[in-house]
């Protein structure tokens, strides 16, 4: 089991955001379990938070952007691969602007701030979604794609190509996360002379400079365009190096354009949300197909992670059969609605009932039209998760299960005559004092048919 991580303290960097220039205090903090990523906007009222979600994803113009409920955050990209790259599961971003500082155009300070502080494991076990199938997103329009294929770690792998003559053609490969650091991190963004004289037009890279982003010049450099670079960057002189980079920054590898791109990729799949075990093959990457991959890789996800049917194997002896279940729940048929108990731990258990037309509740719902009452789903859930809470006292045939609280109860899908229903119940906190707070889901045919929050408490019979 590979536990959950974040940071063993906070710290804090100061920075200006590229494109809109303002300064900009970032903080990073120690998070909670299960939280991820996340933005805190500490310079508006209410301190709202903004979480690392492909669904906020709203424009990827020049950098990726994110939008919750009206408030912004701008270029998150490089600090998410930061943490990504730092192995980190939950990690909360304080900010009081809403750009993030862009620094030396890479995420090398990020990476740097964290190895400072350290890092901590935390007592819950890391999700992680391990690919199966190949997954692909292709943008038609600018012949983008990323794909996913299965493998032992993550991994990823970019492709580019400009069309220029002095960049070309570039790749980069990552084998593993614990190569980010050293090989990926200190990887700046770059530009292409024609796009920089486009930008600064527009007012946009309020916040460039050239120790934040190497510009490749792809097109001759006149006189005018000199004037108007020296001024920009309050440079008294401008020159190009042999290798076709604007003034004298030295490249931290030759491909190191190929770097920052991959990256970048690994920013932006932070939003997925859950960690992936898989090689990400990403050709002409760019925030669009990026954040749009991420999109689907969420949708894919939360899919599955809804139908993670549990798996068992029929022929396999029960945990509990039948006669054990009577010998523990007061429960009698009809009203028995568990048949196995076929896996439990201290913290999860797993039922199974077969469902079949012979059972009382069909003859009056509905005559000609059979369903399961959804009410009965639940208390068979319940009859389940009383197995596990009766499991920690040693004469459970002395005590009862009482319901206290039933939340968030949704039903998908019918249950017929002749499904298999299977239950799985999971702790959401320990037990105590005989008080048993639980996550309930059912599944048939390979899919979740209903769900719900369970409280309840044993008490001794009188």
């Amino acid at each position: 089991m590979v536990k959950q991580k974040t940071i063993k303290s906070e710290i804090t960097l100061t920075g200006v955001g590229l494109h809109t220039g303002r300064e900009v205090t970032m903080t990073f903090k120690p998070a909670p379990v299960n939280n991820g990523f996340t933005f805190v906007r500490v310079d508006l009222e209410g301190q709202p938070i903004i979480e690392a979600d492909a669904a906020y994803v709203v424009t990827t113009q020049r950098g990726t952007n994110l939008e919750k409920l009206g408030v912004m955050i701008q270029t998150p990209e490089h600090v998410l691969a930061a943490i990504v790259g730092c192995d980190l599961d939950n990690v909360i971003i304080e900010l009081n602007a809403s750009e993030l500082p862009i620094m030396d155009g890479s995420s090398k300070y990020f990476v740097e701030a964290i190895e400072k502080v350290g890092v901590v494991e935390q007592e819950a076990e890391r999700c992680v979604f391990v690919v199966k199938d190949v997954i692909s997103y292709i943008d038609e329009s600018t012949g983008s794609e990323i794909t996913v294929i299965p493998s032992d770690d993550y991994q990823v792998t970019a492709m580019v190509d400009f069309g220029t003559k002095v960049l070309g053609t570039q790749n980069a490969s990552m084998k593993n996360i614990s190569e980010f650091k050293n090989e990926i991190a200190a990887c700046r963004t770059f530009s292409f002379l024609h796009e920089l004289e486009m930008l600064l037009e527009n007012g946009l890279i309020k916040g460039g400079d050239l120790n934040n982003a190497i510009v490749y010049v792809d097109k001759e450099l006149s006189a005018e365009t000199m004037e108007k670079l020296k001024v920009a960057f309050g440079k008294d002189k401008i020159s190009v190096t042999p290798n076709g980079v604007l003034d004298n920054l030295t490249l931290h590898f030759p491909n190191e354009a190929a770097r920052h791109k991959l990256l970048d990729v690994v920013g932006d799949l932070a939003l997925i949300g859950t960690k992936i075990k898989g090689k990400v093959i990403a050709n002409k990457p760019g925030h669009f197909v990026n954040t749009q991959f991420a999109k689907k890789m969420s949708k894919i996800i939360k899919n599955e992670q809804r139908n993670n049917v549990p798996v068992y194997d029929l022929n396999k002896e029960p945990l509990m059969d039948i006669h054990k279940i009577m010998s523990m729940l007061p429960h009698r048929p009809p009203f028995l609605l568990v048949d196995r108990i076929l896996e439990m731990t201290d913290t999860q258990v797993v039922g199974l009932k077969n469902v079949t037309m012979n059972e009382d509740f069909f003859v009056g719902h509905f005559p000609g039209a059979p369903v399961m009452p959804g009410v009965l789903i639940v208390e068979a859930m319940a009859q389940t998760g009383g197995i596990l809470i009766l499991s920690t006292v040693p004469d459970p045939e002395n005590y009862l299960t009482y319901f206290m609280k039933i939340d968030n109860v949704k039903f998908k899908h019918k249950v017929l005559p002749g499904d298999t229903l299977i239950f799985k119940l999971d702790l959401l906190s320990p037990i105590r004092r005989g008080i048993c707070h639980m996550q309930a889901s059912a599944y048939a045919n390979g899919k979740l048919v209903a769900e719900a929050e369970l409280m309840a408490q044993i008490v001794k019979k009188q």
